[in-house]
């Protein structure tokens, strides 16, 4: 089939929600997880799109849209003209609650125009783009590779990653709050510079965190997730890490870490420990009007031609 009749066909993307800035590995770590953003588009003589599940009204908005203002900023920039699509649209990924949500847009509005401008990106070129855009890869690269997945970018956008894929058995509860918090609000929480010993806390961690991941270390993840460099100067504007961070010293508790830039928490639990328990104990730390969402490690990205 030519590249010409493979832009004409539809194309269904579903993309996982991540939690980046994980523990210790600030802008360094994602880890995808099991909510997604599904888009099914279609050529179409005109803009229609049909959004449901979470914040379905601004995610079916047309203006504003991060996808559309994405996948048109891609076509311009290739010199090509951006068709019409008909969006079919089905989000789980909360807004504003540091899970990746501007990160599964930015790699589909990127990957839909590849598809429908015939670019030919592979996975690479793909990620790469959408970093430029996100101006840093540990989101996107983790909502394109799934799993656990390591980045960096050099300044002329050089892109390395790892990725492993998880175990699928750990199970894991985002605790989430009503109100939201800005990416931009929450980086303005940060120091300018760090200690030596603080530094050199976070290297030791980080390093055991990746290792916990290769190697389905459940049990290192207590010590591995602890952090110096993001978590403590951001507890005032996330109260729920100051809550639920003293249980990561329980024995039904694996970790706890903030969710990208929070306000989210995500709570990893013992290998022994059931849903309910956790559940049952979180509750009574958190109390009511806090949502708590079960969740597991995710693969990457889905794509299939229609």
């Amino acid at each position: 089939m030519s590249s010409r009749e493979l832009e004409k066909r539809g194309i269904r993307l579903r993309l996982p929600a991540t939690s980046a800035n994980l523990g210790p590995g600030f802008d360094a770590v994602g880890l995808a997880l099991s909510m997604h953003l599904t888009v099914e588009a279609h050529l179409t003589p005109v803009w229609q799109i049909h959004a449901t599940g979470r914040d379905a009204e601004i995610v079916g908005k047309l203006e504003d849209n991060l996808m559309v203002d994405v996948f048109r900023s891609v076509m311009d920039q290739a010199g090509i003209e951006s068709p019409c699509l008909r969006l079919e649209i089905h989000n789980e990924i909360p807004l504003g609650m540091g899970c990746g949500s501007s990160a599964a847009a930015i790699c589909a509005g990127v990957a839909l125009a590849a598809h429908f401008g015939g670019l030919v990106w592979g996975d690479a070129e793909i990620v790469r783009e959408a970093a430029d855009r996100e101006g840093h890869p540990d989101n996107v690269a983790a909502c394109w590779y799934g799993g656990f997945t390591a980045s960096t970018m050099s300044e002329g956008s050089e892109l390395a990653t790892a990725t492993f894929a998880g175990d699928p058995s750990w199970q894991m509860v985002l605790a989430m709050q009503k109100e939201g918090l800005a990416t931009k609000k929450a980086r303005a929480l940060l120091p300018e510079s760090y200690s030596r010993a603080d530094a050199v806390f976070n290297v030791q961690r980080v390093a055991l965190l990746t290792a916990a991941f290769a190697q389905g270390r459940l049990d290192l993840l207590r010590i591995a997730m602890q952090d110096k460099i993001h978590q403590p100067y951001r507890e005032t504007a996330c109260p729920l890490l100051k809550k639920l961070l003293p249980l990561a010293q329980e024995p039904e508790i694996a970790s706890v870490a903030l969710s990208g830039a929070g306000p989210s928490v995500l709570v990893v639990l013992a290998a022994q420990t059931t849903l309910l328990e956790a559940e049952t104990r979180l509750r009574q730390v958190v109390g009511e009007g806090v949502e708590l969402v079960p969740v597991r490690i995710a693969g990457g990205v889905e794509q299939e031609l229609l």
